[in-house]
């Protein structure tokens, strides 16, 4: 009987242009053309005998089959990586790509000392090569979830199936608003006043978490801290912003933290990663080093 198992190659070019939908949006990263691209992907669905995905003027889509074969791929070549990184760690040293994940605006956090834990991992182990996402939790979790990401940090108001949540510490929230606001220099507001101002909402909330945080609907939506605080400092809305990110503006007097007592929150942060891959020597090596780095504090 033939060997029909496709080369590895094959599957790293399919797994890269399902990931950025399509051969033109792939190019970059594979550096490759689009017609190599089109041929290394015949090459691929000749090789199995099924037409993977659906290209030309209607878009980019996989078939039925082409969605099962991409989860069992990225799934082997998870296996194949980490096996690649077990053998390396046999022979004392630690190789290849550690691809990590946080969510935005971290880096001024005392309680993370995430810069503090990649410079001595990169001390420590220069043949691994770090690649670092700032991304959304969702994007966090996804990523995590189909193997793009090996380690990811953040606050995860819902959790998918198949990861692991570790939990760190938890990061204080207040409700600001700016000297541009009408109730910045208002004393003993009324809850219900504050409810009916022009809120920033998060784009990966859900209307539950919204209502959480004491607020019915947003007037705006945001996907990242920077963007929410340009807003809040806009005067036109108010927002939370977590207490160390803020910190700068409010010592200025640009930002006023309202009604800490009743609308201020904790956020849980954890690490993250896919069940089963906790092991991993590259993985198990910068959650250790990691944790006693928050020892350390």
């Amino acid at each position: 009987m033939a060997n029909t198992f496709p080369d590895l190659k094959l599957l790293r070019i399919f797994t890269s242009v399902v990931h950025h939908q399509g051969f033109a949006n792939a190019q970059q990263a594979l550096n490759l053309s689009t017609s190599a691209i089109s041929t290394y992907m015949s090459q691929l669905e000749a090789a199995l005998g099924i037409v993977l995905c659906h290209r030309g003027r209607g878009g980019f889509s996989l078939t039925s089959k082409g969605e099962l074969f991409y989860q069992e791929a990225l799934r082997l070549l998870a296996e194949i990586e980490g096996f690649e990184r077990y053998a390396a760690a046999l022979k004392g040293e630690l190789r290849g790509t550690l691809n990590l994940g946080v969510i935005d605006s971290t880096v001024g956090d005392c309680q993370l000392p995430f810069a503090e834990a990649i410079g001595a991992y990169s001390q420590e182990h220069p043949a691994v090569h770090i690649h670092l996402a700032v991304q959304s939790p969702y994007e966090l979790q996804l990523g995590v979830q189909d193997n793009r990401l090996d380690i990811a940090i953040g606050a995860f108001s819902t959790r998918m199936s198949g990861l692991v949540y570790q939990p760190l510490y938890r990061e204080q929230h207040w409700l600001y608003c700016s000297n541009r606001h009408p109730l910045y220099a208002e004393r003993r507001i009324p809850e219900q006043v504050i409810t009916q101002q022009r809120m920033v909402g998060r784009g990966y909330w859900s209307q539950a978490e919204l209502a959480r945080h004491g607020f019915k609907h947003s007037a705006a939506t945001v996907e990242s801290m920077e963007a929410q605080l340009i807003l809040v400092l806009s005067g036109a809305y108010i927002g939370y912003l977590p207490e160390h990110y803020a910190q700068p503006w409010a010592d200025k007097g640009d930002l006023r933290v309202l009604s800490p007592a009743t609308f201020g929150y904790q956020a849980p942060f954890s690490l993250i990663l896919r069940r089963g891959r906790t092991r991993e020597p590259l993985i198990q090596t910068f959650r250790d080093l990691l944790k006693s780095q928050l020892l350390a504090r």
